[in-house]
């Protein structure tokens, strides 16, 4: 099937506090993956819900494409896990552009979805798309980043093993990622989306309760290799932001928090844990927020 294999831990030993009613499923963000070369893109952090009694499922979907598409692809996935896990609906969570993947499954079939939870999601656009965006279309600059980007895409799909069958598109992510492509997302599918600049969207649409967090702070590690590259793209922004999605933007549903002292990694537990020591382990936030779950019945 297209879902990682299912470990749950068994009743004995395990608390409880992250055992919710419904299976968690995780949704990785552009140039994802499940598990590549032997690391795993949710660093520590299924093996952690499940450890306290939480079913967890970890898809896959194209590492580069449109919203729309990558959201049907996961639908695919989160149809077998309803019908494997026996249970009527899943909760998902999606990190950056995981984000607007799992938006979409939930507008389009609420019936399947107790809660979405977003994780430095660029639901507004990210101000480095859009810097990236400037590039005139058509041009020869345009085709050799988008060459070089797919290739990228291309490699992380071979070596992780990724189920899609669909090419590379990186300038279809560009397009969902950047401000205008993602107001014409917000307005086809607007569940939980702000409707000031700043604010909180509605936490329950269609049935289906709607969470967020980020952080704001690019820089969390010196042994950390990406924290240069997310403290480059920090200089896209002209407000707080992770390295790749500004505070603001990650607004949806429930704000829980927006300032984590994380980047756009921290939040999951990557590159290897090498996060910050002033701020709460991620692996600890996504199972604060499990209990969060389960204490909402979902």
């Amino acid at each position: 099937m297209a879902v990682s294999s299912q470990v749950q831990a068994g009743l004995f030993g395990s608390s409880g506090y992250t055992q919710t009613r419904y299976p968690i499923v995780l949704a990785h963000g552009m140039l994802g993956f499940d598990s590549m070369l032997g690391i795993d893109y949710w660093y520590g952090i299924p093996q952690a819900l499940r450890r306290d009694g939480a079913q967890v499922y970890v898809t896959e979907v194209s590492q580069l494409n449109t919203s729309e598409l990558r959201g049907e692809e996961l639908l695919q996935q989160v149809e077998e896990i309803v019908a494997i896990s026996g249970k009527a609906k899943v909760n998902l969570v999606g990190h950056s552009h995981g984000g607007p993947t799992v938006r979409y499954v939930a507008a389009v079939r609420p019936d399947l979805v107790a809660s979405v939870t977003s994780v430095g999601a660029p639901h507004k656009g990210s101000d480095v798309a859009d810097l990236i965006r400037q590039i005139p279309e058509g041009s020869g600059g345009e085709a050799i980043l988008a060459g070089l980007t797919n290739g990228m895409g291309a490699l992380i799909h071979f070596l992780s093993g990724s189920p899609s069958t669909e090419p590379q598109n990186s300038l279809g992510s560009l397009e969902s990622l950047n401000s205008e492509g993602a107001a014409r997302f917000n307005a086809k599918y607007p569940q939980g989306i702000p409707t000031s600049a700043c604010g909180e969207g509605a936490y329950k649409v269609n049935g289906v309760r709607y969470y967020s967090w980020s952080g704001t702070s690019p820089l969390t590690n010196p042994l950390d290799v990406s924290d240069a590259m997310l403290g480059a793209g920090s200089l896209a922004f002209d407000e707080p932001n992770d390295g790749l999605v500004g505070r603001c933007s990650s607004h949806m549903g429930m704000v829980i928090r927006d300032n984590y002292r994380m980047n756009h990694l921290d939040e999951v537990n990557q590159v290897l844990g090498l996060t910050s020591l002033f701020e709460t382990d991620p692996v600890t936030v996504y199972r604060q927020h499990a209990n969060r779950l389960k204490n909402a019945g979902l």
